[in-house]
């Protein structure tokens, strides 16, 4: 989810739901072992609970992370072991770590001894030719003997040769019973489940052979999915009545930022799936596109375009 899931995706999502838990973008390890934690990981507090995600192969470095994540408050550190793209790749870490379960188990055992936050792992099922039937569960095995006790397991290998990060997301087939196999070899981890989970009556059968589900670009692009969790997955009410309450409870954060020199674009480009669906929502993902990143452009940019659903305020 990188270019996604920064603070201000996440104080959005925040608004629609009480009770997900968020991840932040990858965050280099490299980047805060050289000084970059003020740029990188300064959240709102209201984004709670919020898991930071680090990818590293370095065991100093990611030992230096988790200090730091502690010191800014997260609820979770997740070790990225799945990211399949070429510039994770040439670094050294994401899913090429799959075939190095000692080093992530180092990575691992580093982070937890540094720090008292819970350290969990996401991972794939495999990479390249790899046996999912007997490597996987070696990984899993390794790794939590280091003290993971949680894995987020995306239910496709990655092929780090000869497909792209994209098609990495789409092509390998999806093995979801690979993950349920997983659940049942180690019944005392906590097992979750991603990829190519799209709305909340799938992830709802998932929760039958897992412990949790990740949704992670289906959330993104069609941000209202989660309006029902906190009602269906935890018996609570609602955080809010309907999008435009969404977008009502998003303007003053907005102006905050604005104030502090926050381009609007960069906070409006989140918006853009909160309507989907719904009849005018081209005419507001439009008028946002072209005018949010005019100089000046500010709330009233948002006000405008919600002026173009053809939906009442109260929907």
């Amino acid at each position: 989810m990188m270019d996604c899931t920064d603070r201000f995706a996440r104080y959005l999502l925040r608004l629609i739901s009480r009770r997900a838990l968020l991840y932040t973008e990858m965050v280099p390890a490299a980047a805060i072992a050289h000084g970059k934690a003020p740029h990188f990981l300064p959240f709102d507090a209201a984004e709670h609970p919020v898991a930071v995600q680090f990818g590293g192969s370095d065991p100093r470095e990611l030992r230096q992370c988790a200090r730091w994540a502690e010191r800014y408050g997260y609820d979770e550190i997740n070790l990225n072991v799945g990211c399949p793209s070429d510039r994770v790749q040439a670094g050294r870490f994401g899913a090429g770590l799959m075939a190095e379960p000692l080093q992530v188990a180092r990575c691992v055992e580093a982070m937890r001894e540094a720090c008292d936050l819970p350290v969990t792992v996401k991972c794939r099922i495999g990479i390249d030719d790899q046996d999912t039937e007997t490597e996987l569960p070696a990984f899993i095995d390794r790794v939590h003997a280091a003290g993971c006790r949680t894995f987020i397991v995306h239910a496709r290998k990655a092929w780090l040769q000869g497909l792209n990060p994209r098609q990495n997301r789409d092509i390998p087939p999806l093995d979801y019973a690979r993950v349920h196999q997983l659940k049942r070899q180690f019944p005392d981890l906590e097992i979750i489940i991603n990829g190519g989970l799209r709305d909340l009556a799938t992830a709802r059968e998932q929760l039958e052979h897992v412990d949790g589900v990740m949704l992670g670009r289906a959330a993104y692009h069609d941000p209202w999915i989660l309006a029902a969790v906190d009602s269906q997955f935890h018996g609570d009410p609602p955080s809010v009545r309907s999008r435009h309450d969404v977008l009502a409870a998003y303007l003053p954060f907005v102006e905050r930022e604005l104030a502090r020199g926050i381009a609007l674009s960069a906070m409006s480009r989140h918006l853009l799936g909160l309507f989907q669906g719904v009849p005018g929502a081209r005419r507001f993902r439009r008028h946002i596109s072209e005018n949010a990143h005019r100089p000046g452009a500010g709330p009233e940019v948002l006000e405008a375009a919600a002026a173009m659903l053809d939906i009442p305020a109260a929907a």
